[in-house]
Order: C-alpha cells, then structure tokens, then sequence
C-alpha cells in the first residue's frame, strides 16, 4: 500500500521497512548509556519491536526524551552528552534518547521552524508506538527541548495520543513563534505539566532570540530572563546587530544555552536548588518585595519543580551567579530613611555588608530603583552568591555621589541656602529583612546610636521588635 508523509507518497509491501528509511530522514531515536553519553550506539526504531531489547530499553523506568534546536554545524552540540550525563546521574536507571532531527534542524532558520511540527508528529507517532509495545505509563515519559526543539516537544505532546507526564521547555525559540496561537507552539495544553525556562528574552530590532511570553504552567525568568551573569551581553547585542537576527555566536550562544546549563546544574547540585519566586513582573522582583513562599509562591528551579498544575502561566523569577552552582541567596531589605528637611533627589551609592553564622558578604551595592525619598520606606533586594548562615549583623554605608550634574549643584546650592549638609540629617532607625531561602523575617537596629550620622558606615544588630505582620497570620507549611 502507499505510505504518505509530508513531503509525498510512496509504494511499499513492507511497512516496517518503509518507517525505518523515513524515520531515518525525519528523527532518529538513540538511547544512549551512561558510559557513553556522546555516542549513538543503539537506535530504538518505531515498528521494531526487538529494537528495543537490543537497546535494553526499561519500560518501568522513567523515560526522557532529549531534543536539540536549530544547528548550524548539523553536529550535535556539547551540552547534549552533559545533559545526558546529568539525568543518569540522577535517574541511574532511565532511560535517557536522545532524538536526532539533524538534518531538518540543519536548515535556514525559517526553514527549520516549519520542520519542527513534521519532526513533533514523528516523537509523537514514536511515544504512542512505545505506549503500545510496552504498556509504559506516559506519566514516565519527560520530553526536554531547547530551543527550536522546545516547540518539537510540544507538537509531540500535542499530537500524541494521550498525554505525556512532562515537557521541559529550555529557552524555547522566540522568531516565528512569539505570540502565534496556541497549537503553534508549545502551551500548557501539550504535556499534564510544562515548566520553562527563560534566559535569552532580549534580541535587537524588536526580536527575541528566546520567546517572551510564557509558554507553560510555570515559566521561570532567572535574572529577568534577558541576560545571565558571566555571558558578554553587549558582545552578542552587537553581534546581532551586525550580522542578522541568526549570528549565532558564542555570545549569543552563553545567553541561550544557560537555559540548558541551568536545568543540568538542577540534576548534579539537588542539594543546592536554586529558588525561584512568584512575582508580577521583573521590576518587582528587583526591589525584593516578592520573597514570599506562602501558598506555593516559590518553587525550585530546574529538575526538582513542583507540579503547579492549576494554575496557567504563573510567572516566577531567581538571580543566579555567573557558573555552577547557579543558585544564590535572596533577601529584602525595607529601609526607611528619614530626614527632618524633606528630599525626593538623592540618588546615593549605598552599600551593604552581612555576617552570619556561617560567613560573611561584604561591601554589597544596593541598586536604586530610584531616587531616595525621605521619609518614605524603600524596598531593595540583595543577593549573595555564599550561604552566610543566619544573620548577626550588618553594615551599612551612605555615600553621595558628588559628580559635577547640573542636578547636584542644584542641590548643593539649595543645600547652602537652607544652611543644611547635603546628607547629615539623613538617618535609618530599622532595617526589616527577610531571607527568601529560610524564609525568616528579621528586624536591625543601629547598634550605637550615637553614631547614626549616615556619611559613614553605620552598624546594625538585630533588635527585639519583630516585623509588623498581622496577629491572624497563617501557621508556616
């Protein structure tokens, strides 16, 4: 009889043989072993059932299926044997395939996106021909796209007869599909749970080489999801810039690729998972003021998620440091500065240093969201790449920033005039922190307070007043 595919029909008497050839030419299958986590050695081949004995494939076992993105080289690349490494690391019976679209993917780009919902019907033809065969339950099966192949996974799910347990978008690929409906791409609709991970949301001329908008149950933005520490941002901005959309660099490439490098770091460091926290926006997050756990408003990064199925889109976000282990630690400093002259226009350098019970981050900048106004309480978050322990004390520093501005000597003028210091009656009585990772809420107070004058460094310990919160105040989980 005729078998059709996209792309034409052709006549055959032996079905099987047939499936093998445009497989071949679509995706191949290779479950790889955890001593050789670069090397094919053994293709499961969909309609052979003995393919998968010779591969010894685990039908009780979890299953991951790995897909790659858009290539330019037709190779795979690195990140593909640490992956897999990582999940036999952490699932040492699994069974780990790694699926091969090379040469669809090895395309122009607008070229390679179209495949991807021909290669996503092919997993999907391949995860309903397993269920079959084995009676394998598809909550086992996890399928982890980059990139383009984030798209691939979720075709699959979408197209596959019943539900997968799991799909893992990794930076999913934004040109083509941001916006787009969605059975275009990969949603929440394709998989029981899809988590994703953001990290390369910023492009130039309005494009974003990642997507922007969430994609899954539980889309995680670290470091707002458009540039990550230890990657030459400008570098890959400008390379775009000059070459094309496409130039993908190893600038480029460090953004992108961290979504990956994120998710393995997950699978070796269970220890040290980083969290990550529920927040409306990035701006948000950046002044500290969503740290909260409360009601599954934080969860872990990477692996280790929990299922937030309810839900849709929840939108959470984490800082990470520049390599591995990624995760830091957060905290919320409120502050509030007050002042006997009123002031809405200092913009101050302010430093922060914290000593705990384990060690000690000093010299720590707090970021103005903006201009310092006096008597009012202003939120900031600070992070540590080390685990200081629980929190003894902590300096803080106040220093102006005298450039030569037309505002600043504005405010020097207006300074003599009133007959006041720029900043000597500045003062900050409390310091309110809360820890995201313990979640424990602390309260500072000046140490001496005869030495409250804030053009030095001022020291704080904790004090007898709690943080304000509401006598009705649910029990923590």
């Amino acid at each position: 009889g005729y078998l059709c595919k996209p792309g034409g029909c052709v006549w055959t008497k032996n079905i099987n043989a047939l499936y093998e050839i445009l497989s071949i030419t679509v995706a191949k299958f290779s479950l790889r072993k955890p001593s050789h986590p670069d090397d094919d050695l053994c293709y499961i081949v969909p309609g052979k059932p003995d393919s998968l004995a010779a591969c010894t494939f685990n039908s009780t076992s979890k299953t991951f299926l790995v897909i790659h993105g858009w290539t330019l080289s037709g190779m795979f690349e690195s990140w593909v044997a640490k992956l897999v490494s990582a999940l036999y690391d952490r699932e040492q019976t699994a069974n780990v395939i790694v699926v091969d679209w090379l040469t669809s993917a090895q395309n122009h780009y607008v070229v390679a996106a179209q495949n991807t919902k021909t290669v996503g019907r092919e997993i999907a033809r391949f995860i309903d021909w397993i269920e079959e065969t084995t009676n394998m339950p598809l909550e086992n099966i996890h399928l982890i796209g980059y990139s383009l192949g984030a798209h691939v996974a979720g075709f699959a799910g979408s197209h596959a007869t019943n539900k997968v347990g799991r799909i893992t978008g990794l930076d999913p690929a934004g040109p083509d599909f941001e916006g787009e409906h969605a059975h275009r791409r990969l949603s929440p609709d394709d998989a029981h749970f899809v988590d994703v991970l953001h990290t390369f949301t910023r492009g130039s001329l309005g494009l974003s080489i990642g997507i922007q908008q969430p994609v899954g149950h539980v889309d995680i933005y670290p470091n707002g999801g458009s540039f990550q520490p230890g990657c030459n941002l400008r570098g890959a901005l400008e390379k775009i810039a000059n070459f094309g959309l496409f130039a993908i660099t190893d600038a480029v490439k460090c953004e992108h690729e961290r979504s990956v490098h994120l998710f393995i770091d997950s699978l070796l460091n269970e220890q040290e998972a980083a969290k990550a926290y529920r927040c409306g926006n990035n701006d948000m997050f950046d002044r500290g003021i969503c740290l909260s756990c409360r009601k599954s408003r934080c969860n872990a990064v990477g692996y280790d998620i929990s299922k937030v199925r309810k839900a849709r889109n929840v939108q959470m976000y984490t800082k990470t440091r520049a390599s591995m282990p990624f995760r830091v630690y957060h905290y919320q400093l409120k502050i509030h500065f007050s002042s006997k002259v009123n002031r809405s226009e200092l913009e101050p350098s302010l430093t922060v240093s914290l000593y705990g019970t384990k060690g000690e981050a000093e010299n720590l900048e707090l970021k103005l969201k903006e201009k310092i106004a006096t008597n009012k309480t202003h939120s900031f978050l600070l992070v540590t790449e080390k685990d200081i322990g629980d929190l003894l004390m902590l300096k803080f520093k106040w220093e102006e920033t005298n450039g030569w501005s037309a505002s600043n000597m504005l405010k020097m003028v207006s300074s003599w005039w009133s007959g006041d210091s720029d900043s000597g009656d500045m003062e900050v009585h409390k310091i309110r922190i809360r820890a995201g990772e313990t979640q424990q809420k602390m309260v500072f107070c000046v140490k001496d307070p005869e030495a409250q004058k804030l053009t030095q460094e001022v020291t704080f310990v904790k004090c007898k007043d709690t943080w304000r919160t509401n006598l009705t105040q649910t029990p923590k989980r």
